[in-house]
């Protein structure tokens, strides 16, 4: 009669149903991008509350795979694999966002956005345009400094001053227009108000003649916004009062949509 060997066994089932070892993989991986980026085993130990053979035995299959990779001084970095996976994953949230920013337009008329904070930089990742004609310079794929975007005020709004103050030095403040925030006193004071309003505001800041309204999507796996845009003489403060209210309660919906399995639908 032949016998089985430990690595003939089944893996471990997880509470829920699932593979254990994966479930755990990517729970360092996620601790890891928390981190910054960078960890050592005893720091994912103290956090995650697993006992330090079972992290090193998941890291080395994860290094081997090239998810993380060990840096000279023994510590794990993410790795290069994962690039590939979050560039196909942020052009699926784009698609997954289609229905929504549609929904968006229909509702206000104007050009519906979706965009992430990508390193020190916004990106915009999906588009409905209005039926309006309008050249306007958000396109898909197109990449902004965030202190003159709409979606980049309501995406860190979030973010710590100290934080934003240190992306700004890395980044600088370059005016688009007349109208652009220039310092970071009043980029402050603008996500201040974000905070205070529920929604972010770009006043010809990026494009004269053009204003948008943004607002963060909740809980999104990665951060990322939404906004409307539109000629300054549309957008105006009464037509904010009656926009502002769509632009929430969709990014609400789009949220709780990522949240749950299956592709979003709106």
């Amino acid at each position: 009669m032949s016998t089985s060997s430990a690595s003939d066994a089944p893996p471990a089932k997880s509470a829920a149903g699932g593979v254990q070892s994966l479930e755990r993989a990517f729970d360092l991986l996620e601790r890891m991008a928390d981190a910054g980026g960078e960890v050592g085993l005893s720091e994912l130990s103290a956090s995650s509350g697993l006992p330090l053979p079972t992290i090193h035995r998941l890291m080395r299959t994860l290094v081997a795979c090239g998810y993380v990779r060990q840096q000279p001084n023994r510590r794990y970095a993410l790795g290069p694999r994962l690039i590939r996976l979050g560039e196909s994953a942020s052009r699926l949230l784009g698609t997954w966002a289609r229905p929504y920013l549609a929904r968006l337009v229909q509702e206000t008329g104007e050009t519906a956005n979706m965009a992430l904070l990508d390193g020190d930089e916004i990106v915009y990742v999906a588009q409905v345009p209005s039926k309006h004609s309008m050249r306007m310079f958000t396109e898909v794929g197109r990449r902004v400094l965030p202190h003159s975007t709409g979606v980049g005020k309501a995406l860190l709004a979030t973010t710590s001053d100290d934080e934003v103050r240190a992306l700004l030095s890395r980044t600088g403040m370059p005016a688009a227009t007349e109208k652009t925030i220039t310092t970071p006193e009043a980029f402050l004071a603008a996500l201040q108000e974000v905070r205070t309003h529920g929604y972010a505001v770009d006043d010809n800041e990026q494009e004269l003649g053009v204003r948008c309204l943004a607002v963060s999507v909740p809980d999104s796996p990665t951060a990322a916004a939404i906004s409307i845009s539109g000629p300054a003489g549309r957008v105006t403060d009464s037509a904010t009062e009656k926009i502002v209210p769509v632009l929430q309660q969709v990014a609400a919906e789009l949220s709780q949509a990522l949240a749950t399995s299956g592709t979003p639908t709106a």
